[in-house]
């Protein structure tokens, strides 16, 4: 018998099916870095439009965790995107370098009490050591990048850039010196920026303080009486008793309603919805004499429960009913609203209190209390009310409290001379910060759109920027203020320019070491030299100044406005926040003209990562294991507006998808190994009808992918990719076409057709998802490129053949496909009765009403290919109702190389193995086909 798998077209490819990822992807990386990739990329994209992604600087600090995995990712398979659609999209990796957390470490190892050059220079150090590890990490991830010429808050241009961005701030008259209340760590000994504070759950003792009133006669009349038969208090409720002994002021809303409440010995003044549940917390019975509107308490003083002042009541909005006894003792020193509730009443910052110092200790003058620890004083401060008659209530409370996010510490409100950037300032224009920044909210796109309401809120609401730092490893605030009047010097702007010159040499260090003599000459005696630094939010908040304007060495240069900032969603308070704020008072805009926030990793269970759980999940590692492409699928194909969850079995699902992927890559590459499309190709005019469909559903797939891709919906791209491999390609198009590019003639125009439309749907493919699978896509280009050195990033989105009315095709072809899947279940019937092994091995009769049987009889004699059936016959019906399958099994022979079963085998003289259609293809003409 003859050996007809040799006349086949048998598929062939070195591609393999098991990509062996974990192998061979270091491989291509150092490749990639060997042949300079990145920068060929940027050479083959010289003169397109420019897309520029400004990256939000990873903190230079421990190894890269599957946080930091996910945002390069994303990062990197948009600039990757960019580029395939046709623009020129450089990507400056950058590195956060200044902060606490560095200091802290090298405090940690180094020891505490070292020389502040010394710490600067060790934090220096650490945080260049810090760098090249995370950015090894996120090389071998895939990511595409200047890694030879990233910036880094801590260069030397970049410090100096942060300067000068400062100067443009207070020139302009947006900075200022204030006593204003800041987030404070007693452990770090400096203001916390809002993002450096975190909540936590913290025991507290809870408290009811009596203040007597000072002014009985006026309480009296509020209530509208002629006077008060017993003493009178008013009651606070607090979870601080450490700012009692600060307390300046009472505050009451002016439109809830209080009452006078007689409890036998004495009367209280409470918010008249809250008695009952007060009364109950002191175990009191009482009575309501009267009742009035908080208005009607304004400026009555009262008096401090144990020292001899006043405490009048100020009227403010903030004061609520949701918990205590609607009136709030104030502490100017020590919360937002109190100060602000202060200053409305026309009250100074000299007139403030401020007995706690730095360490968290009252000054050693303070009476009762002096010299001790706030925290460790709360119970001798309670027994001190207790001990003057006027504690009503008291116990402990666990709530929610503000954590320093580096030491996990409690941290405090506390009034300090810090130097603000001021949100309600009036510019030389007449417009504030805080307008400016709204209507940059307003202007900016956002991906998701929710973040648009939440950064709108939070610019809306939120005090005056505290930019000062207590702090060594930090661009320093380089200002001289005059000894007797605390003034800046008149030519600071001028200064501040020296000092930028001098750092932009020798790094922030030339500030530190500076004697003021050398700029202000005879004058420096009358000037002190500040050693406050900047916050870090700061930093990174004015890279658009100096990294988007050009110091960067590659000359990425692209003005003061990126088309893109993306980080996570905690960054509406973080980079996004100070980048909006600085640009806006900078530029009069934002440094950017969108913004795209993902959400947090979590495991599997949507439950926040953690070491003790043993639920986290390392990027290293799987990249290890599974390979980085793995990690950059689940990336892509995780819908990042909300949590993405990963685990073991998530990631062994991506896997089930890369393996469906590939193997479609395999598929295509293995029947085109002997194609060449400037040698082979066949105008589309002249291609199947079959394969003009699938031109036109590839066209339909490309098409919604690259407007996905360019509205950054990665998900939906994977998922339309999975669906083209899976069912378009495996379970459809390709599974037909196996017939024919392995029966017909090597060069017959069928199978060449069949190779043609391959062609452009691999070209397709491939180009789509080089952006999430780029070391897969780089693998297939090796193959199907043009020689060692080029690149698929040199490439554009595939430009598919055009042709007429793609519409009634697909409609076409859908209902073609409608009456297949009926073939299908019935075959399936077939095959579970053991009537039939394969689908070749059934003849159908497809009896159609009048649109289906139009559909089907327009494929002629190729009906049975597309039903993939050896006989195929249609019948007429008159309504949809009355559609049905007949399947039978053959009763004819079976063709040794194509496995039809027909009726002409074994007549054939000289090969009765073979069908007529086999005969011809290696015998005749080949057969002639026109649809399958």
């Amino acid at each position: 018998m003859a050996d007809y798998r040799t006349t086949l077209n048998l598929p062939d490819t070195p591609f393999p099916m098991r990509g062996n990822l974990p192998k061979r992807e270091p491989g291509w990386v150092q490749d990639w870095q060997q042949r300079k990739l990145y920068q060929k990329i940027r050479k083959a994209s010289a003169g397109r439009p420019k897309f520029v992604l400004h990256d939000g600087p990873p903190y230079a600090n421990g190894s890269i965790h599957i946080g930091h995995a996910l945002n390069k990712i994303l990062k990197d398979i948009i600039v990757r995107s960019k580029t395939l659609a046709g623009y020129d999209a450089p990507y400056v990796p950058g590195w956060d370098c200044h902060g606490l957390p560095i200091e802290h470490k090298v405090e940690v190892t180094h020891g505490k009490g070292l020389p502040a050059d010394k710490v600067r220079e060790l934090c220096r150090a650490y945080a260049a050591e810090q760098i090249e590890g995370q950015k090894a990490d996120f090389i071998r991830l895939g990511v595409l990048g200047d890694w030879d010429n990233p910036y880094k808050t801590m260069d030397f241009a970049n410090e100096a850039g942060e300067i000068r961005a400062l100067a443009k701030m207070v020139e302009a008259g947006y900075v200022f010196k204030g006593l204003k209340p800041v987030n404070w760590c007693f452990d770090c000994g400096s203001a916390l920026a809002e993002a450096e504070v975190e909540y936590a759950d913290k025991q507290s003792p809870q408290i009811d303080v009596a203040f007597p009133v000072g002014e009985a006669d006026k309480l009296a009349a509020a209530f509208g009486l002629s006077t008060l038969a017993k003493p009178a208090f008013a009651v606070i409720w607090t979870t601080t008793p450490w700012t009692i002994p600060v307390n300046q002021a009472l505050n009451m809303h002016p439109e809830f309603d209080y009452a006078l409440v007689d409890v036998g010995d004495r009367l209280l003044v409470l918010a008249a919805d809250l008695v009952e549940a007060s009364l109950g917390r002191y175990k009191l019975d009482g009575s309501v004499l009267a009742t009035a509107k908080g208005a009607a308490f304004d400026r009555i003083e009262f008096r401090h429960p144990f020292y001899d002042r006043v405490s009048p009541v100020y009227l403010a909005d903030y004061v609520g009913l949701d918990a205590g006894t609607g009136i709030v003792h104030s502490s100017p020193a020590h919360g937002v609203d109190d100060f602000n509730a202060w200053h409305a009443y026309g009250r100074t910052n000299d007139e403030i209190l401020t007995p706690v110092m730095g360490d968290g200790h009252y000054v050693p003058d303070l009476p009762f209390f002096g010299g001790q620890m706030i925290w460790k004083a709360n119970p001798a401060i309670v027994a001190k009310i207790e001990e003057v008659g006027c504690l009503l209530a008291h116990q402990k409370i666990t709530h929610s409290y503000m954590h320093c996010w580096r030491h996990k510490t409690p941290v405090i409100y506390r009034a300090t001379a810090q130097w603000f950037v001021g949100m309600d300032r009036p510019v030389a224009d007449g417009s504030t910060l805080r307008e400016r920044a709204l209507k940059g909210v307003d202007d900016t796109r956002f991906y998701p759109s929710w973040g648009q309401s939440r950064l709108h809120a939070m610019i809306a609401n939120r005090p005056d920027w505290c930019i000062s730092r207590q702090r060594n490893w930090g661009v320093p605030i380089p200002f001289f203020l005059h000894k007797e009047t605390g003034e800046l010097h008149p030519r600071t702007v001028e200064l501040m320019d020296q000092v930028a010159q001098r750092v932009e040499q020798e790094g922030i260090e030339a500030w530190f070491k500076l004697d003021a003599a050398e700029l202000l000459g005879d004058e420096a005696s009358q000037y002190t030299k500040i050693s406050d630094t900047l916050d870090v939010w700061f930093d990174s908040g004015t890279t658009h100044w100096h990294v988007l304007r050009g110091s960067h060495p590659d000359g990425h240069a692209t003005g003061p406005r990126a088309d893109l900032y993306l980080e996570g969603s905690d960054q509406h308070r973080g980079w996004f926040h100070s980048s909006l704020l600085t640009g806006c008072a900078i530029d009069g805009h934002p440094p950017y003209h969108a913004l795209l926030t993902h959400g947090f990793a979590v495991d599997g269970k949507g439950h926040k990562m953690s070491k003790s759980v043993g639920n986290v999940v390392v990027p290293q590692e799987v990249s290890d294991k599974l390979g980085a492409e793995i990690l950059r699928l689940w990336v892509a194909s995780t819908d990042y507006s909300g949590e993405l969850s990963i685990s073991k079995e998530i990631l062994d699902r991506v896997v089930e998808v890369y393996r469906r992927i590939r193997n479609t890559l395999r598929f295509l590459l293995a029947n085109t190994a002997d194609f060449d499309i400037e040698k082979n190709g066949v105008p589309v005019t002249q291609w199947l009808d079959i394969d003009r469909y699938a031109l036109a559903f590839t066209r339909q797939m490309a098409k919604q992918a690259e407007a996905d891709c360019a509205t950054f919906e990665f998900h939906r791209v994977v998922q339309a990719m999975q669906i083209f491999c899976s069912e378009e390609l495996g379970a459809f198009y390709l599974d037909i076409l196996k017939d024919r590019l392995y029966t017909t003639a090597e060069n017959s125009p069928a199978r060449r057709a069949a190779q043609t439309t391959l062609w452009h749907i691999t070209q397709t493919l491939v180009k789509l998802m080089a952006p999430i699978l780029s070391f897969t896509a780089e693998e297939v280009w090796a193959l199907i490129g043009k020689g060692e050195d080029d690149s698929v990033m040199f490439q554009t989105w595939h430009v598919l053949p055009e042709q007429a009315d793609e519409g009634a095709l697909i409609a076409r072809w859908e209902i073609i496909r409608e009456a297949r899947a009926d073939v299908q279940k019935q075959l399936e019937t077939l095959r579970t009765t053991g009537a039939i092994g394969s689908a070749l091995q059934a003849e159908v009769v497809v009896k159609a009403a009048p649109e289906r049987l139009a559909a089907l009889a327009s494929l002629g004699e190729d009906l049975r290919l597309v039903l993939q059936t050896s006989s195929a016959t249609l019948e007429a019906v008159d309504r949809e109702d009355e559609q049905r399958v007949d399947a039978v099994a053959s009763e004819h022979a079976k063709c040794e190389r194509c496995w039809h079963y027909r009726p002409e085998v074994g007549s054939i003289a000289d090969h009765p193995a073979l069908c007529n259609r086999c005969h011809s293809n290696l015998h005749g003409d080949g057969e002639a086909r026109s649809h399958a």
